[in-house]
Protein backbone atom coordinates (compact mmCIF):
# COMPACT_ATOMS: atom_id res chain seq x y z
CA UNK A 1 0.00 0.00 0.00
CA UNK A 2 3.05 2.24 0.38
CA UNK A 3 3.19 2.50 -3.39
CA UNK A 4 -0.45 3.52 -3.48
CA UNK A 5 0.07 6.40 -1.04
CA UNK A 6 3.08 7.51 -3.10
CA UNK A 7 0.57 8.71 -5.71
CA UNK A 8 -0.38 11.47 -3.27
CA UNK A 9 3.00 13.11 -3.88
CA UNK A 10 2.23 13.75 -7.54
CA UNK A 11 0.28 16.61 -9.08
CA UNK A 12 -1.17 14.16 -11.61
CA UNK A 13 -3.20 12.64 -8.74
CA UNK A 14 -3.22 14.79 -5.58
CA UNK A 15 -5.36 17.78 -6.75
CA UNK A 16 -8.02 15.44 -8.15
CA UNK A 17 -7.96 13.39 -4.94
CA UNK A 18 -8.39 16.48 -2.73
CA UNK A 19 -11.07 18.00 -4.96
CA UNK A 20 -13.07 14.78 -4.89
CA UNK A 21 -12.57 14.50 -1.12
CA UNK A 22 -13.86 18.05 -0.53
CA UNK A 23 -16.86 17.48 -2.80
CA UNK A 24 -17.84 14.28 -0.99
CA UNK A 25 -17.38 16.04 2.37
CA UNK A 26 -19.62 18.91 1.30
CA UNK A 27 -22.32 16.65 -0.14
CA UNK A 28 -22.61 14.82 3.14
CA UNK A 29 -22.27 17.79 5.45
CA UNK A 30 -25.15 19.48 3.65
CA UNK A 31 -27.36 16.43 3.12
CA UNK A 32 -26.98 15.08 6.64
CA UNK A 33 -27.38 18.47 8.29
CA UNK A 34 -30.62 18.86 6.35
CA UNK A 35 -31.97 15.33 6.94
CA UNK A 36 -31.06 15.20 10.63
CA UNK A 37 -32.59 18.63 11.26
CA UNK A 38 -35.85 17.67 9.55
CA UNK A 39 -36.08 14.15 11.06
CA UNK A 40 -35.36 15.32 14.61
CA UNK A 41 -36.72 18.86 14.51
CA UNK A 42 -39.70 18.89 12.13
CA UNK A 43 -41.40 15.48 11.74
CA UNK A 44 -42.69 13.23 14.53
CA UNK A 45 -43.58 9.88 12.92
CA UNK A 46 -41.53 7.03 11.46
CA UNK A 47 -43.56 7.09 8.22
CA UNK A 48 -42.95 10.83 7.63
CA UNK A 49 -39.27 10.54 8.49
CA UNK A 50 -38.71 7.53 6.23
CA UNK A 51 -40.60 9.24 3.41
CA UNK A 52 -38.52 12.43 3.72
CA UNK A 53 -35.27 10.47 3.83
CA UNK A 54 -36.32 8.47 0.76
CA UNK A 55 -37.40 11.59 -1.19
CA UNK A 56 -34.14 13.35 -0.34
CA UNK A 57 -32.14 10.33 -1.52
CA UNK A 58 -34.22 10.06 -4.69
CA UNK A 59 -33.80 13.75 -5.53
CA UNK A 60 -30.03 13.52 -5.21
CA UNK A 61 -29.88 10.38 -7.37
CA UNK A 62 -32.33 11.45 -10.10
CA UNK A 63 -29.84 13.63 -12.05
CA UNK A 64 -27.52 10.63 -12.40
CA UNK A 65 -30.32 8.82 -14.21
CA UNK A 66 -31.25 11.75 -16.42
CA UNK A 67 -27.92 13.42 -17.22
CA UNK A 68 -25.16 10.81 -16.95
CA UNK A 69 -25.07 10.21 -20.72
CA UNK A 70 -24.54 13.91 -21.39
CA UNK A 71 -21.92 14.07 -18.63
CA UNK A 72 -20.06 11.09 -20.09
CA UNK A 73 -20.03 12.58 -23.59
CA UNK A 74 -18.64 15.87 -22.29
CA UNK A 75 -15.97 14.16 -20.21
CA UNK A 76 -14.75 12.05 -23.14
CA UNK A 77 -14.82 14.82 -25.75
CA UNK A 78 -13.71 17.90 -23.76
CA UNK A 79 -10.81 18.69 -21.45
CA UNK A 80 -11.68 17.05 -18.13
CA UNK A 81 -9.75 19.58 -16.05
CA UNK A 82 -11.75 22.44 -17.58
CA UNK A 83 -15.03 20.68 -16.78
CA UNK A 84 -13.85 20.22 -13.18
CA UNK A 85 -13.28 23.98 -12.84
CA UNK A 86 -16.75 24.78 -14.22
CA UNK A 87 -18.49 22.20 -12.04
CA UNK A 88 -16.71 23.31 -8.86
CA UNK A 89 -17.60 26.97 -9.52
CA UNK A 90 -21.24 25.93 -9.81
CA UNK A 91 -20.93 24.19 -6.44
CA UNK A 92 -20.28 27.54 -4.78
CA UNK A 93 -23.56 28.93 -6.17
CA UNK A 94 -25.48 25.78 -5.20
CA UNK A 95 -24.21 25.86 -1.64
CA UNK A 96 -25.16 29.51 -1.28
CA UNK A 97 -28.77 28.47 -1.98
CA UNK A 98 -28.52 25.45 0.32
CA UNK A 99 -26.91 27.54 3.05
CA UNK A 100 -29.77 30.04 2.92
CA UNK A 101 -32.23 27.15 3.31
CA UNK A 102 -30.36 25.82 6.35
CA UNK A 103 -30.27 29.27 7.98
CA UNK A 104 -33.99 29.81 7.38
CA UNK A 105 -34.70 26.39 8.89
CA UNK A 106 -32.58 27.28 11.94
CA UNK A 107 -34.51 30.56 12.31
CA UNK A 108 -37.82 28.71 12.04
CA UNK A 109 -38.87 30.97 9.17
CA UNK A 110 -41.37 29.34 6.77
CA UNK A 111 -39.75 25.93 7.28
CA UNK A 112 -42.24 23.95 5.16
CA UNK A 113 -42.93 26.69 2.62
CA UNK A 114 -39.44 28.06 1.90
CA UNK A 115 -36.62 26.47 3.89
CA UNK A 116 -37.23 22.81 3.01
CA UNK A 117 -37.92 23.53 -0.70
CA UNK A 118 -34.69 25.59 -0.90
CA UNK A 119 -32.71 22.78 0.71
CA UNK A 120 -34.27 20.19 -1.59
CA UNK A 121 -33.50 22.37 -4.62
CA UNK A 122 -29.86 22.63 -3.54
CA UNK A 123 -29.72 18.88 -2.95
CA UNK A 124 -31.05 18.21 -6.45
CA UNK A 125 -28.52 20.67 -7.88
CA UNK A 126 -25.71 18.93 -5.97
CA UNK A 127 -26.89 15.72 -7.62
CA UNK A 128 -26.41 17.45 -11.00
CA UNK A 129 -22.96 18.62 -9.85
CA UNK A 130 -21.97 15.09 -8.87
CA UNK A 131 -23.40 13.67 -12.10
CA UNK A 132 -20.98 15.74 -14.16
CA UNK A 133 -18.03 15.27 -11.81
CA UNK A 134 -18.50 11.51 -11.34
CA UNK A 135 -17.37 10.24 -14.77
CA UNK A 136 -14.33 12.50 -14.64
CA UNK A 137 -12.95 11.31 -11.31
CA UNK A 138 -12.64 7.75 -12.66
CA UNK A 139 -12.01 8.41 -16.36
CA UNK A 140 -9.13 10.80 -15.68
CA UNK A 141 -7.21 8.13 -13.74
CA UNK A 142 -6.13 5.99 -16.76
CA UNK A 143 -5.12 9.22 -18.47
CA UNK A 144 -2.89 10.50 -15.65
CA UNK A 145 -1.74 7.19 -14.11
CA UNK A 146 0.19 4.19 -15.38
CA UNK A 147 -1.78 1.01 -16.06
CA UNK A 148 -0.47 -0.68 -12.89
CA UNK A 149 -1.46 2.37 -10.81
CA UNK A 150 -5.13 2.53 -11.83
CA UNK A 151 -6.46 0.07 -9.22
CA UNK A 152 -4.42 1.77 -6.49
CA UNK A 153 -5.68 5.17 -7.62
CA UNK A 154 -9.27 3.91 -7.70
CA UNK A 155 -8.88 2.46 -4.21
CA UNK A 156 -7.46 5.72 -2.86
CA UNK A 157 -10.27 7.74 -4.47
CA UNK A 158 -12.87 5.38 -2.95
CA UNK A 159 -11.17 5.34 0.46
CA UNK A 160 -10.75 9.13 0.41
CA UNK A 161 -14.37 9.56 -0.61
CA UNK A 162 -15.62 7.56 2.35
CA UNK A 163 -13.25 9.25 4.79
CA UNK A 164 -14.71 12.54 3.53
CA UNK A 165 -18.22 11.15 3.93
CA UNK A 166 -17.23 10.16 7.47
CA UNK A 167 -16.00 13.65 8.30
CA UNK A 168 -19.01 15.39 6.77
CA UNK A 169 -21.42 13.00 8.45
CA UNK A 170 -19.86 13.37 11.90
CA UNK A 171 -19.71 17.15 11.61
CA UNK A 172 -23.37 17.33 10.52
CA UNK A 173 -24.37 15.48 13.70
CA UNK A 174 -22.43 17.61 16.16
CA UNK A 175 -22.58 21.22 14.91
CA UNK A 176 -25.56 23.51 14.78
CA UNK A 177 -27.29 23.91 11.44
CA UNK A 178 -26.28 27.58 11.03
CA UNK A 179 -22.58 26.62 11.20
CA UNK A 180 -23.20 23.86 8.68
CA UNK A 181 -24.60 26.54 6.35
CA UNK A 182 -21.39 28.55 6.61
CA UNK A 183 -19.23 25.44 6.28
CA UNK A 184 -20.71 24.21 3.00
CA UNK A 185 -20.07 27.55 1.29
CA UNK A 186 -16.45 27.75 2.51
CA UNK A 187 -15.68 24.16 1.50
CA UNK A 188 -17.17 24.76 -1.96
CA UNK A 189 -14.78 27.68 -2.40
CA UNK A 190 -11.81 25.56 -1.32
CA UNK A 191 -12.88 22.80 -3.73
CA UNK A 192 -12.90 25.28 -6.60
CA UNK A 193 -9.34 26.34 -5.72
CA UNK A 194 -8.01 22.76 -5.61
CA UNK A 195 -9.91 21.90 -8.79
CA UNK A 196 -7.95 24.58 -10.63
CA UNK A 197 -4.75 22.66 -9.79
CA UNK A 198 -5.77 19.49 -11.70
CA UNK A 199 -3.42 19.10 -14.71
CA UNK A 200 -4.93 19.35 -18.21
CA UNK A 201 -6.64 16.21 -19.43
CA UNK A 202 -7.53 16.79 -23.08
CA UNK A 203 -9.72 14.31 -24.98
CA UNK A 204 -7.95 11.34 -26.52
CA UNK A 205 -9.30 12.35 -29.95
CA UNK A 206 -10.50 15.59 -31.51
CA UNK A 207 -13.59 17.17 -29.97
CA UNK A 208 -16.79 15.84 -31.50
CA UNK A 209 -20.45 16.77 -31.41
CA UNK A 210 -22.68 16.18 -28.38
CA UNK A 211 -26.10 14.52 -28.48
CA UNK A 212 -28.11 16.84 -26.22
CA UNK A 213 -31.23 14.62 -26.31
CA UNK A 214 -30.89 13.11 -22.83
CA UNK A 215 -33.27 10.16 -23.35
CA UNK A 216 -31.90 9.11 -26.75
CA UNK A 217 -28.29 9.53 -25.65
CA UNK A 218 -28.92 7.62 -22.40
CA UNK A 219 -30.50 4.67 -24.20
CA UNK A 220 -27.72 4.63 -26.81
CA UNK A 221 -25.02 4.84 -24.15
CA UNK A 222 -26.37 2.00 -22.03
CA UNK A 223 -27.01 -0.15 -25.10
CA UNK A 224 -23.51 0.52 -26.39
CA UNK A 225 -21.92 -0.44 -23.07
CA UNK A 226 -23.98 -3.34 -21.78
CA UNK A 227 -23.25 -5.59 -24.77
CA UNK A 228 -19.74 -6.18 -23.36
CA UNK A 229 -20.17 -9.16 -20.98
CA UNK A 230 -17.62 -8.02 -18.39
CA UNK A 231 -19.10 -4.51 -18.23
CA UNK A 232 -22.67 -5.81 -18.21
CA UNK A 233 -22.02 -8.03 -15.19
CA UNK A 234 -19.87 -5.46 -13.38
CA UNK A 235 -22.48 -2.72 -13.81
CA UNK A 236 -25.35 -4.94 -12.64
CA UNK A 237 -23.33 -6.08 -9.61
CA UNK A 238 -22.47 -2.48 -8.67
CA UNK A 239 -26.11 -1.45 -9.17
CA UNK A 240 -27.43 -4.04 -6.75
CA UNK A 241 -24.76 -3.01 -4.23
CA UNK A 242 -25.79 0.65 -4.36
CA UNK A 243 -29.45 -0.27 -4.19
CA UNK A 244 -28.65 -2.01 -0.92
CA UNK A 245 -26.62 1.01 0.17
CA UNK A 246 -29.41 3.45 -0.69
CA UNK A 247 -31.98 1.45 1.29
CA UNK A 248 -29.65 1.27 4.30
CA UNK A 249 -28.92 5.00 4.23
CA UNK A 250 -32.65 5.75 3.96
CA UNK A 251 -33.34 3.55 6.97
CA UNK A 252 -30.58 4.77 9.28
CA UNK A 253 -32.06 8.07 10.63
CA UNK A 254 -35.60 6.74 11.35
CA UNK A 255 -34.20 3.41 12.60
CA UNK A 256 -31.87 5.14 15.05
CA UNK A 257 -34.61 7.45 16.31
CA UNK A 258 -37.58 5.06 16.50
CA UNK A 259 -36.06 1.58 17.01
CA UNK A 260 -32.81 2.26 18.85
CA UNK A 261 -34.31 5.32 20.61
CA UNK A 262 -31.20 7.46 20.11
CA UNK A 263 -30.58 11.08 19.18
CA UNK A 264 -29.07 12.56 16.02
CA UNK A 265 -25.48 12.20 17.23
CA UNK A 266 -25.99 8.41 17.17
CA UNK A 267 -27.50 8.59 13.67
CA UNK A 268 -24.37 10.47 12.63
CA UNK A 269 -22.22 7.80 14.32
CA UNK A 270 -23.98 5.09 12.27
CA UNK A 271 -23.26 6.81 8.99
CA UNK A 272 -19.69 7.48 10.09
CA UNK A 273 -19.02 3.83 10.96
CA UNK A 274 -20.44 2.80 7.59
CA UNK A 275 -18.10 5.21 5.83
CA UNK A 276 -15.04 4.02 7.80
CA UNK A 277 -15.87 0.43 6.95
CA UNK A 278 -16.15 1.12 3.22
CA UNK A 279 -12.76 2.89 3.32
CA UNK A 280 -11.16 -0.05 5.16
CA UNK A 281 -12.61 -2.51 2.66
CA UNK A 282 -11.42 -0.39 -0.27
CA UNK A 283 -7.83 -0.40 0.94
CA UNK A 284 -7.87 -4.04 2.09
CA UNK A 285 -9.01 -5.47 -1.23
CA UNK A 286 -6.31 -3.58 -3.10
CA UNK A 287 -3.69 -5.18 -0.86
CA UNK A 288 -5.19 -8.63 -1.41
CA UNK A 289 -5.29 -8.20 -5.18
CA UNK A 290 -1.82 -6.57 -5.35
CA UNK A 291 -2.91 -4.18 -8.09
CA UNK A 292 -4.60 -6.82 -10.26
CA UNK A 293 -8.07 -6.04 -11.59
CA UNK A 294 -10.08 -9.10 -10.56
CA UNK A 295 -13.47 -10.00 -9.11
CA UNK A 296 -12.31 -13.16 -7.36
CA UNK A 297 -13.00 -11.82 -3.84
CA UNK A 298 -16.28 -10.08 -4.73
CA UNK A 299 -18.73 -13.05 -4.40
CA UNK A 300 -17.47 -14.03 -0.95
CA UNK A 301 -17.38 -10.38 0.17
CA UNK A 302 -21.01 -9.69 -0.66
CA UNK A 303 -22.20 -12.97 0.90
CA UNK A 304 -20.41 -11.97 4.10
CA UNK A 305 -22.07 -8.56 3.78
CA UNK A 306 -25.50 -10.23 3.64
CA UNK A 307 -24.67 -12.27 6.75
CA UNK A 308 -23.74 -9.09 8.62
CA UNK A 309 -27.03 -7.47 7.51
CA UNK A 310 -28.93 -10.40 9.04
CA UNK A 311 -26.90 -10.04 12.25
CA UNK A 312 -27.65 -6.31 12.29
CA UNK A 313 -31.37 -7.08 11.81
CA UNK A 314 -31.35 -9.56 14.70
CA UNK A 315 -29.72 -7.09 17.12
CA UNK A 316 -32.13 -4.29 16.13
CA UNK A 317 -35.08 -6.64 16.50
CA UNK A 318 -34.12 -7.41 20.08
CA UNK A 319 -32.87 -3.99 21.10
CA UNK A 320 -35.40 -3.33 23.87
CA UNK A 321 -37.74 -0.62 25.08
CA UNK A 322 -37.30 3.14 24.88
CA UNK A 323 -35.52 4.83 27.84
CA UNK A 324 -37.88 6.77 30.07
CA UNK A 325 -38.74 10.19 28.71
CA UNK A 326 -35.79 10.82 26.39
CA UNK A 327 -33.59 9.52 23.57
CA UNK A 328 -30.17 7.99 24.18
CA UNK A 329 -27.24 10.32 23.68
CA UNK A 330 -23.87 8.91 22.63
CA UNK A 331 -22.94 7.96 26.19
CA UNK A 332 -26.22 6.24 26.93
CA UNK A 333 -26.21 4.45 23.60
CA UNK A 334 -22.66 3.13 24.08
CA UNK A 335 -23.69 1.83 27.51
CA UNK A 336 -26.46 -0.38 26.05
CA UNK A 337 -25.69 -4.11 26.48
CA UNK A 338 -26.26 -4.84 22.77
CA UNK A 339 -24.19 -1.97 21.38
CA UNK A 340 -21.03 -3.99 20.63
CA UNK A 341 -22.68 -6.64 18.40
CA UNK A 342 -24.74 -3.87 16.76
CA UNK A 343 -21.73 -1.73 15.82
CA UNK A 344 -19.58 -4.72 14.84
CA UNK A 345 -22.28 -5.98 12.49
CA UNK A 346 -22.61 -2.48 10.98
CA UNK A 347 -18.85 -2.25 10.51
CA UNK A 348 -18.82 -5.72 8.96
CA UNK A 349 -21.49 -4.70 6.44
CA UNK A 350 -19.38 -1.74 5.35
CA UNK A 351 -15.97 -3.46 5.18
CA UNK A 352 -17.28 -6.38 3.14
CA UNK A 353 -19.19 -3.94 0.93
CA UNK A 354 -16.03 -1.96 0.19
CA UNK A 355 -14.16 -5.16 -0.67
CA UNK A 356 -16.96 -6.13 -3.03
CA UNK A 357 -17.41 -2.93 -5.02
CA UNK A 358 -13.96 -1.36 -5.53
CA UNK A 359 -12.58 -4.02 -7.93
CA UNK A 360 -15.77 -3.75 -9.97
CA UNK A 361 -15.21 -0.02 -10.52
CA UNK A 362 -11.72 -0.82 -11.78
CA UNK A 363 -13.31 -3.00 -14.51
CA UNK A 364 -15.16 0.06 -15.81
CA UNK A 365 -11.96 2.00 -16.54
CA UNK A 366 -9.71 -0.84 -17.72
CA UNK A 367 -12.02 -2.81 -20.03
CA UNK A 368 -12.51 -0.12 -22.69
CA UNK A 369 -10.14 2.29 -24.53
CA UNK A 370 -9.22 5.48 -22.65
CA UNK A 371 -11.38 7.64 -24.90
CA UNK A 372 -14.48 5.69 -23.80
CA UNK A 373 -13.89 5.45 -20.05
CA UNK A 374 -15.99 8.45 -19.02
CA UNK A 375 -18.97 7.22 -21.05
CA UNK A 376 -18.57 3.76 -19.53
CA UNK A 377 -18.65 5.25 -16.03
CA UNK A 378 -21.66 7.35 -17.10
CA UNK A 379 -23.50 4.25 -18.35
CA UNK A 380 -22.78 2.64 -14.99
CA UNK A 381 -24.17 5.73 -13.23
CA UNK A 382 -27.39 5.57 -15.27
CA UNK A 383 -28.03 1.94 -14.36
CA UNK A 384 -26.89 2.47 -10.75
CA UNK A 385 -29.11 5.50 -10.24
CA UNK A 386 -32.11 3.76 -11.77
CA UNK A 387 -31.61 0.84 -9.38
CA UNK A 388 -31.16 3.19 -6.42
CA UNK A 389 -34.30 5.17 -7.28
CA UNK A 390 -36.13 1.84 -7.54
CA UNK A 391 -34.76 0.90 -4.12
CA UNK A 392 -35.93 4.24 -2.69
CA UNK A 393 -39.41 3.72 -4.15
CA UNK A 394 -39.48 0.19 -2.81
CA UNK A 395 -38.53 1.42 0.67
CA UNK A 396 -41.27 4.06 0.47
CA UNK A 397 -43.81 1.49 -0.74
CA UNK A 398 -42.94 -0.96 2.01
CA UNK A 399 -43.24 1.84 4.54
CA UNK A 400 -46.70 2.78 3.28
CA UNK A 401 -47.63 -0.92 3.40
CA UNK A 402 -46.74 -1.04 7.08
CA UNK A 403 -43.39 -2.85 6.79
CA UNK A 404 -41.12 -1.35 9.43
CA UNK A 405 -37.56 -0.20 8.86
CA UNK A 406 -36.17 -3.20 10.75
CA UNK A 407 -37.99 -5.75 8.61
CA UNK A 408 -36.81 -3.96 5.46
CA UNK A 409 -33.27 -4.95 6.41
CA UNK A 410 -34.07 -8.51 5.34
CA UNK A 411 -34.76 -7.22 1.81
CA UNK A 412 -31.23 -5.80 1.76
CA UNK A 413 -29.80 -9.15 2.86
CA UNK A 414 -31.66 -10.98 0.10
CA UNK A 415 -30.32 -8.56 -2.51
CA UNK A 416 -26.77 -9.47 -1.44
CA UNK A 417 -27.39 -12.97 -2.79
CA UNK A 418 -28.26 -11.54 -6.21
CA UNK A 419 -25.09 -9.44 -6.20
CA UNK A 420 -23.04 -12.52 -5.27
CA UNK A 421 -24.52 -14.51 -8.16
CA UNK A 422 -23.67 -11.71 -10.59
CA UNK A 423 -20.14 -11.41 -9.20
CA UNK A 424 -19.58 -15.16 -9.66
CA UNK A 425 -20.63 -14.86 -13.30
CA UNK A 426 -18.28 -11.88 -13.74
CA UNK A 427 -15.35 -13.77 -12.23
CA UNK A 428 -15.99 -16.71 -14.51
CA UNK A 429 -16.31 -14.46 -17.56
CA UNK A 430 -12.89 -12.98 -16.83
CA UNK A 431 -11.06 -16.30 -16.38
Amino acid sequence: MTGSFALLRHRRFLPLFVTQLLGAFNDNLFKNAMVLFVVYGVFNSEEQETLFSAVATGLFILPFFLLSALAGQLADTRDKARIIRIVKFCEILIMLVGGIGLVLAWMGFAVHLIAIPLMMLALFAMGIHSTFFGPIKYAILPQHLESDEVLAGTGLVEAGTYIAILAGTILAGVIDVEWAALGVVLVAGLGYWTGRKVPPAPPEHEETGIDWHIIRSSVALVRGTMHIPRLYLAILSISFFWTIGAVLFIQFPPLVKNILHADKSVASLFLAIFSVGIAIGSVAVNRLLKGQVSARYSPASVIVMGAFVVAFYWVCRNWGAEPAGTLYDIGGFLGHPSVIPLLLSLLGIAISGGMFVVPLYAFLTTTVPKDQTARTVAANNIVNSGAMVAGSLLAMGLGFAGVGVVDQLLMSAAMCLISAWLAVKLHRACD
